[in-house]
């Protein structure tokens, strides 16, 4: 079975794992591992501050709370994403507002934005979809225009930069993932990076219960978000690869490309002029004059032992956020067409020239066969 995902991990994450574990650092309350691997990200990223958090949900969470969003306010989120991304609004009583996907690079249509901006908008969440990013220029003029906050979704776009400035560094705030299939991993993981220190001082205190002075008087409601210093102890030896997975990233989707070009009915990812596209995963939309369905390639490439996985379901049609007060029931057809024809195929950073032309070839039968 070839996977649709591997991590790069090897003996320097091992060795840095074991060694933070040799001098205690089994929890996320002491140690230098830490904060270190928080400065060396936020600096990657090309922001002042880092706060690790134990997962990519988690960060996103926090900065909701940090940005003091809450019952009744809106939030515009790109409509194809995980999840994961409206989930801290939707705790927080806000109201996620889904915006429609573009035709090129599948994020959030930034031509949609104003329409959508009522009083009760206070924020903009833009995900940079499997590593291509949003044009953040553009959307930051449109966001300080309205006095709106941005909390940007890095979670697939490490690396990935908009006219030669890394993603994560536009924002009020930006949102990163470590989870296992990320650009870089520490297995479960998470951090939320600004140029703001008011907000990193927010961020910090919330991520630990809100400890205050006496240590258990807690003004405000406070989460348990850390991060072990184990876990930042292999980011730490992640972050030292990450250029080198990046460019094995971009190896694989160019390889791909060479080979699935020329496919009628299949859209291949893009990288405008501006973009620098990390291709978390290299993802393609099945339209029907390909001869079979998304659905049915997906099950030929699965009997001959090739992973894949479907876009996201759009939150537009989330049942537990159609079922809000409060929902807006925003058309969506671009995203509710890549939920229905859009897949992945295997991206590990790892794959040869040679299992990419195998999985390619096995596309073009498929459309032979049609």
């Amino acid at each position: 079975m070839i996977p649709v995902f591997e991590p790069a991990i090897g003996e320097e994450e091992i060795q840095a794992v074991v060694s933070a574990l040799r001098r205690g650092e089994i929890s996320g309350s002491f140690g230098e591992t830490i904060p270190q691997f928080e400065r060396k990200f936020a600096e990657y990223v090309g922001c002042e501050f880092g706060v690790a958090v134990n997962s990519g949900t988690s960060a996103l969470m926090l900065a909701v709370a940090a940005a003091e969003i809450g019952t009744g306010d809106g939030v515009l989120v790109s409509a194809s994403t995980n999840v994961a991304t409206a989930l801290g609004v939707y705790h927080k009583g806000g109201i996620p507002i889904p915006v429609d996907s573009e035709h090129l690079t599948w994020n959030m249509d930034l031509d949609l934005l104003e329409d959508l901006i009522t009083p009760e908008v206070r924020a903009v969440l833009p995900v940079h979809l499997f590593g291509h990013p949003v044009d953040m220029d553009r959307l930051m003029g449109i966001a300080d225009q309205h006095d709106l906050i941005v909390v940007e979704d890095c979670a697939e776009s490490h690396g990935a930069t908009v006219r030669g400035r890394m993603t994560g560094s536009f924002g009020h705030m930006a949102c990163f993932s470590f989870y296992a299939n990320k650009v870089i991993t520490t297995g479960e993981g998470g951090m939320v990076v600004t140029n703001d220190q008011a907000l990193c001082e927010r961020l910090r205190l919330l991520r630990n219960l809100a400890f205050t002075e006496p240590r258990f008087w807690h003004e405000y409601a406070g989460y348990n978000f850390r991060l072990t210093g184990y876990a930042a102890a292999m980011g730490l030896a992640q972050l030292e690869k990450i250029e080198e997975i990046v460019n094995e990233k971009r190896r694989v989707a160019h390889t791909y490309s060479r080979n699935l070009d020329g496919i009628p009915g299949l859209q291949l990812p893009v990288e405008l002029d501006w973009a620098k596209n990390i291709y978390w995963m290299y993802a393609i939309v099945v339209n029907p004059s390909f001869g079979v369905s998304r659905d049915e390639l997906a099950s030929a490439l699965q009997e001959k032992g090739i992973q894949t996985r479907t876009f996201f379901c759009p939150m537009n049609q989330q049942p537990f956020l159609q079922s809000m007060p409060g929902f807006r029931d925003v058309p969506c057809p671009v995203a509710d067409r890549l939920w229905e024809q859009g897949l992945y195929l295997p991206s590990s950073p790892n794959l040869s020239e040679e299992t990419i032309e195998e999985i390619s070839g096995e596309v073009w039968h498929v459309f032979a066969r049609a």
